[in-house]
């Protein structure tokens, strides 16, 4: 918990510390009484997941909230959410009484963009602060990963890296807080689905110290022990329908698209890519088709 409690009061501090000035205070976390916020009228999702709501619950009674949820003060001691209704249930269902908050004025948002722009680069930053950083920016600044980029001067794709870290778990997160992992292990990590598989590597890299190489390697065996041990699927490479359009989405990333679809019919769409620019002009397509 001391842990905890350090890395984030020293994240906040080099998120903002030197920009005082440009904000007034307006950006502090603190700690406030669950009971006091009311949620977002016009959050658009209205259903959550109930079972990855009560693992959430229990990451944070083990863990604590590793990234502060965002609210704006309405009176004296209400408070409104803007960002963070997932964390704030789990909160409730893990008995929480207060939450750590970012608290933010109505009229604020210029502000808090230049804060974060402006202190991002710091050095002192872990890779998780800079990640947090990055999806506060998309999330209440509304901005979209190639505006992000132009903000920040970075490359799409290492802005894309970043905020996969934020899907890890949370005590793999606190890894790489506390520098126990670098953020070459953790990308590794991060091509791993299965979050057991994922701790079962993190403890390994801990334990046996285990190089960045190595761990890469170990995914690689991984996912191909994993591939020669599924059913082959034909449902979808048999069916026409699905042959042209997976040749008309080829053809449209320039990259050859695949299926994978189980026996009950969820499936996925795969765009490989094989380094880093090949990576931005997919996300530059994905991007145009926002627009």
């Amino acid at each position: 918990m001391v842990a905890k409690k350090k890395a984030l009061g020293r994240g906040l501090g080099a998120l903002i510390g030197d920009s005082e000035k440009i904000i007034e205070n307006n950006e502090n976390i603190n700690e406030i009484s669950i009971s006091y916020i009311d949620v977002n009228p016009f959050q658009p999702r209205t259903r959550f997941d109930e079972e990855a709501l009560n693992e959430l619950s229990n990451s944070i009674k083990k863990l604590g909230i590793i990234q502060p949820i965002t609210v704006r003060k309405i009176h004296n001691k209400e408070y409104q959410l803007i960002t963070g209704e997932r964390r704030l249930r789990a909160s409730k269902l893990a008995g929480l009484t207060q939450i750590p908050a970012y608290i933010r004025t109505a009229d604020d948002q210029a502000m808090l963009e230049l804060a974060l722009v402006e202190n991002i680069q710091r050095e002192d930053l872990d890779a998780i602060e800079v990640a947090i950083s990055y999806q506060r920016l998309m999330e209440e600044c509304k901005f979209t990963q190639e505006v992000l980029s132009d903000r920040v001067g970075k490359k799409r794709s290492t802005i894309t890296n970043y905020l996969r870290l934020l899907k890890l778990p949370g005590e793999i997160q606190l890894g790489i807080k506390n520098k126990y992992i670098s953020m070459g292990h953790a990308r590794a990590l991060v091509n791993i689905e299965d979050a057991n598989s994922q701790m079962n590597i993190f403890k390994k890299i801990i334990d046996q110290g285990l190089s960045v190489r190595k761990v890469e390697d170990l995914v690689r065996d991984m996912d191909k022990h994993n591939n020669n041990n599924k059913e082959p699927d034909n449902s979808v490479n048999n069916n026409e329908e699905y042959v042209q359009l997976q040749k008309h989405l080829s053809d449209y990333f320039n990259t050859q698209i695949d299926f994978k679809r189980n026996l009950k019919g969820k499936g996925k769409i795969i765009i490989p890519f094989k380094t880093d620019e090949e990576l931005e002009r997919i996300v530059g397509i994905l991007d145009k088709l926002n627009n």
